[in-house]
């Protein structure tokens, strides 16, 4: 044996406890032996025995009823039970309650010896596949989510304490900031992680068809509809359903939707009777559905219903921090995959990245990175040589031959201007969902814009 294995012997007899510990020894084996249940089971608590082997008659609990209080506390432990008087009906009773093996006395101790062999390397086994398995879903679980920054740390603090539940997550971020990412990573740490993870973007499906894709259609429903078609909830039962661009559904699907949630049903397009569902509900958006709301083109009631919690995922920008790290990360993943010499990043390159804007956030990182190892980052250099998070560097706007006051002063309005210029142009002048944004009441983003000398026609279509 590699090693040895610790197995636990319980039996209310001292001869017998010796005999077995002195045999058991000679076999390789390291033995720990008590002298009750009682006494079992709190060697069990502070020890870590691969097998445990116990007498059917003990003094407190028989060997079936210790089997069943250890695996309370070690599900899966191998137990070999011993008996002086063997007989069919116990024999069959131990092992449908899960013993590993049966042996009657007086004990042989190869015949023993052997069974232990195998149950410690089952064991041995299925602790080694426990650990794999967990590594794995720790690394796979948040995929390519990878940072220490404080932002991102929140984002997997909220995976880990949402993900055992059913509650329905809405995920806000821009484009490219990983959403469908930490819906895998929900998906993968719920107890629904056993079946297929289902993803729809809700953009890309013809609105003609959002209905059939949705909920699925009976033969002959509609014209081409030559078979029987499931649609994506009757795929995702007992799963996740990751809605992606949640905010570009069609109005009447919205209403459909809706009552699928409240109701746990839903009706084939073509079909008469409703088909009852389970399935965990992640959503995704990069619009504001708060102000699609306002505008009428998103439901309210929809609107409250999915975000329940709500996780938003900050920009690249926000976590410049995490740039080395997913750099990094990256760099190793496309090097293996292409079977490349990893190359890191020059000092130039991460300065540029540092200050960069990433308006394609991770994944236009990702893709850099890919494009580096297959070219070289000679040839990337000039896709960071663009506009950064501001127009000029911040020593290059301070002015000093100003006072300190009126230099911090200049700066902060310079700084102000620019950020409420973007808003404005990213919602195309709506000051509701600048506010938003922003996290300012609106009667003090007029305010500001008025102080700033900005107007929102200036940025309308």
């Amino acid at each position: 044996m590699s090693g040895e294995a610790l197995v636990l012997v319980v039996d209310d007899d001292p001869g017998t406890r010796k005999v077995a510990r002195a045999n058991l020894s000679l076999e390789g084996f390291e033995v720990a032996i008590a002298s009750s249940a009682a006494e079992a089971l709190t060697r069990l608590t502070e020890l870590d025995p691969l097998a445990l082997v116990t007498d059917l008659k003990l003094g407190d609990l028989d060997g079936i009823a210790l089997m069943d209080r250890a695996h309370e506390i070690r599900p899966d432990l191998p137990v070999v039970l011993v008996t002086g008087n063997a007989t069919v009906e116990t024999a069959v009773q131990a092992m449908r309650k899960g013993a590993l093996h049966y042996l009657t006395k007086p004990i042989r101790y190869d015949e023993l010896a052997l069974v232990l062999r195998h149950a410690v390397a089952g064991e041995r086994a299925r602790r080694e596949v426990a650990r794999l398995r967990g590594e794995l879903e720790r690394v796979a679980g948040f995929d390519e989510m990878v940072g220490s920054s404080p932002e991102i740390r929140r984002i997997f603090a909220l995976v880990e304490q949402v993900a055992p539940t059913d509650a329905t997550v809405l995920i806000r971020g821009e484009t490219g900031t990983g959403k469908e990412l930490v819906a895998r990573a929900l998906h993968r740490r719920s107890p629904r992680r056993a079946k297929p993870f289902v993803a729809v973007n809700c953009s890309a499906v013809p609105r003609e068809l959002m209905e059939s894709e949705f909920f699925g259609h009976e033969k002959g429903a509609f014209t081409g509809a030559t078979a029987r078609r499931m649609g994506r909830f009757e795929q995702a039962e007992g799963s996740t359903l990751f809605l992606d661009e949640v905010g570009e559904l069609d109005l009447s699907l919205q209403a459909k939707l809706l009552r699928v949630l409240q109701e746990r049903e839903f009706t084939r397009v073509g079909a008469s009777r409703p088909t009852p569902v389970d399935v965990r509900i992640v959503a995704a958006t990069n619009r504001d559905l708060a102000a699609l709301v306002k505008e009428g083109r998103f439901r309210d009631d929809l609107y409250y219903r999915l975000d329940v919690i709500p996780l938003r995922l900050p920009p690249l920008r926000e976590r410049p921090a995490d740039l080395p790290l997913l750099l990094q990360h990256f760099l190793r993943s496309f090097a293996a995959q292409h079977g490349k010499e990893p190359r890191p990043a020059p000092p130039e390159i991460l300065q540029a990245a540092q200050a960069y804007a990433w308006p394609g956030n991770v994944r236009e990182l990702r893709n850099l990175c890919e494009r580096a190892v297959l070219v070289g980052w000679e040839a990337v250099a000039p896709m960071l040589a663009v506009p950064s998070r501001t127009a000029a560097s911040t020593a290059a706007l301070v002015d000093l031959d100003q006072p300190f006051l009126e230099a911090k002063q200049g700066l902060v309005e310079r700084f102000e201007r620019e950020y409420f210029s973007r808003l404005l142009q990213r919602h195309k002048g709506k000051v509701g969902e600048v506010a938003r944004a922003a996290g300012i009441a609106e009667r003090n983003l007029y305010e500001k814009m008025k102080q700033l000398g900005l107007s929102r026609d200036d940025y309308r279509d």
